[in-house]
């Protein structure tokens, strides 16, 4: 698997906010994301959660593969996208502050509304509730998680679903474990 460079993303949020000559105000009022927490994730060097990544995308009107695409790759096919398990890409196997880490799977389709995701979530994660448009699809694969959705806590085990609303604030740690993983499919209906 390949990591990705974290640097590179953040600066491909910034390229991209100046190319369709967004100030960070603008950008802050498309994402409802503040002025200064995206000025952070521009300057941080750390790529932010996967549900700022998608409203930050959604807000600039790219695909998510625009900040994991390197330069020197060649262009996605919209038909049919093949990524073998050492081709994933990784994105925080070093740590980072959210307290998972995720792998895209399909990184080379180009111009999907669904983009899956293997996220390993330690028991050390912070409670940050994520909230983003679209809907979300979770199946644990691997360890326990205490999901939290509408101010209450679910128990997912291993072969366990959820399917919901991802407007409404969410958030996942794990427990009974150190780790747990699952698929996580993340669905914008604002691109459809």
């Amino acid at each position: 698997m390949e990591e990705l460079d974290e640097k590179a993303i953040c600066d491909r949020i910034r390229d991209f906010r100046l190319m369709r000559n967004l100030t960070l105000d603008n950008l802050a009022s498309l994402t409802e994301l503040t002025k200064g927490y995206l000025s952070r994730i521009e300057n941080a060097g750390k790529a932010p959660p996967i549900s700022t990544l998608a409203k930050i995308a959604a807000a600039l009107k790219v695909d998510m593969i625009s900040f994991l695409k390197d330069d020197d790759e060649e262009d996605f096919d919209s038909n049919l996208a093949i990524i073998k398990k050492n081709e994933r890409k990784v994105i925080g196997s070093k740590g980072v502050p959210y307290g998972y880490t995720f792998e895209s799977l399909a990184y080379r389709m180009a111009g999907k509304n669904m983009e899956p995701y293997l996220i390993t979530i330690t028991d050390a994660a912070p409670t940050t509730e994520y909230q983003h448009e679209g809907e979300e699809f979770i199946h644990i694969i691997e360890g326990k998680i205490a999901f939290s959705y509408e101010e209450q806590v679910h128990i997912l085990e291993e072969g366990d679903s959820a399917y919901f609303n991802a407007g409404i604030p969410h958030s996942g740690r794990s427990v009974g474990g150190p780790t747990a993983r699952f698929l996580c499919v993340i669905y914008d209906y604002r691109r459809s």
